[in-house]
């Protein structure tokens, strides 16, 4: 009778393990969720670089310009691959989604520092 109280206790406690750690790496990111306001950072680098354009007064100041719009469309798509690995969760555009939960998480901070 002791041997299976000893057995049924050590079930108990691995299945309890299982189970929390199944919690813990599998269902709980999975139900997270991260937003990404794309059109609110299009609309800073598109001021930045707007303000840039207007106050060039040579060809290097267009140049440099240039070289910032070029760097951005090159950053912004490694960015948004890069977002999903951090937090572990899905990325979604915010303009996507209907309403939010409260496992929504708001990236597009996240976002703007990488693009800068």
């Amino acid at each position: 009778m002791k041997t299976f109280l000893l057995h049924l206790t050590a079930s108990v406690v691995v299945v309890a393990i299982a189970l929390a750690l199944y919690d813990r790496l599998v269902f709980r990111p999975a139900q997270t969720v991260g937003v990404v306001d794309i059109a609110d950072v299009y609309r800073a680098k598109e001021a930045q670089f707007a303000q840039l354009l207007t106050h060039a007064g040579s060809d290097d100041d267009r140049a440099r310009a240039m070289a910032l719009a070029r760097a951005f469309a090159q950053r912004l798509p490694a960015a948004l691959d890069e977002l999903p690995r951090e937090c572990r969760c899905l990325v979604l555009v915010k303009s996507s989604l209907a309403g939010s939960t409260p496992n929504t998480i708001d990236l597009t901070g996240q976002l703007q520092k990488k693009v800068e």
